[in-house]
């Protein structure tokens, strides 16, 4: 166990070319009061000097450096092992977001009053101060998929039955359980994780978050949205014409939760039916993405 474990948070940032972001998070982070942390940044071969800047503006900051990109679990894993004994809560922090001072101090006072919270997360907005509605959702459902494709969910938010999959029925200001909440800001209480393992590796990109959740779920504990704070997350807000790959990477993600988690629930008929819907869903998107406007700039992870 390292000299230093007697923290209450371990910070983990997996970084892929977001030098500047991550430069801006690191400074919103050590700005945080009220609590004692230990913050590592996991850098998965940047080739923008992300990881040189970190060492030499924030010698305090622990950097893991990756010889190639290993993707988002894989490289969050690499720091959950080796601080698996330290601090009461881990924390899975995107690079591409800026926290308020007492954003930390607020969810792990919610989890000290909740012992049977095993994964927090925080209210989440774009920088134009929108919700970024994955930090509270509901597990994917043949039904879900359904009003997604058709936009009924967008249609009818405020529908218990349409909306369950951002849960846009719900106040975004009010304390909730949820079903997942999103990797870009995941509180994991330490006894929560040591029951439940790692994140899911064969996950590269997307997916492994709501995937924990289910997990966790499985294992008996809670997960709730604490709109107590709130972070800012530039997501999507870093490009509007995503690339080919980050669709992809999305579609197949959410096709193998639904493979793994969900499938097995239903027949052979309802499953054949989305998956047809998932390969045209994400026909559709990568069509769409040809008419976006492109202003590129360092993207999610």
């Amino acid at each position: 166990m390292p000299a230093d474990a007697s923290f209450d948070l371990l910070v983990v940032i997996a970084n892929w070319n977001t030098r500047e972001l991550l430069l801006a998070c690191l400074n919103s982070v050590q700005a945080s009061i009220g609590i004692s942390m230990k913050i590592v940044v996991v850098d998965n071969a940047s080739t923008d000097g992300s990881a040189e800047s970190v060492k030499g503006m924030f010698p305090d900051v622990e950097v893991i450096s990756n010889q190639a990109n290993l993707g988002f679990s894989r490289a969050n894993n690499l720091a959950l092992v080796r601080f698996q004994d330290c601090g009461r809560y881990s924390l899975l922090l995107n690079p591409d977001t800026l926290v308020e001072p007492d954003t930390f101090k607020s969810v792990i006072c919610f989890m000290d009053q909740h012992p049977d919270a095993g994964i927090a997360g925080c209210k989440v907005v774009t920088p134009q101060g929108t919700l970024d509605w994955a930090c509270k959702r509901g597990f994917l459902t043949p039904s879900l998929l359904f009003y997604k494709a058709v936009g009924l969910d967008k249609r009818f938010p405020k529908s218990r039955r349409f909306g369950r999959y951002h849960l846009t029925y719900l106040d975004e200001n009010q304390i909730h359980e949820v079903d997942s909440v999103v990797g870009a800001f995941m509180m994991i209480r330490r006894e929560c994780l040591q029951s439940v393992g790692l994140l899911d590796d064969s996950y590269f990109m997307y997916g492994e978050d709501i995937d924990f959740c289910f997990k966790t779920k499985q294992n008996g504990w809670k997960i709730f949205y604490v709109p107590t704070t709130t972070i800012i997350h530039y997501k999507g807000q870093s490009t509007q014409k995503r690339s080919y790959r980050m669709i992809y990477h999305w579609y197949a993600a959410i096709g193998k939760f639904y493979r793994r988690r969900i499938a097995p629930r239903y027949s052979i008929v309802t499953n054949s039916l989305v998956w047809c819907g998932l390969y045209a869903m994400c026909g559709v998107s990568m069509a769409a993405n040809v008419f976006r406007q492109d202003k590129r700039v360092p993207s999610r992870r």
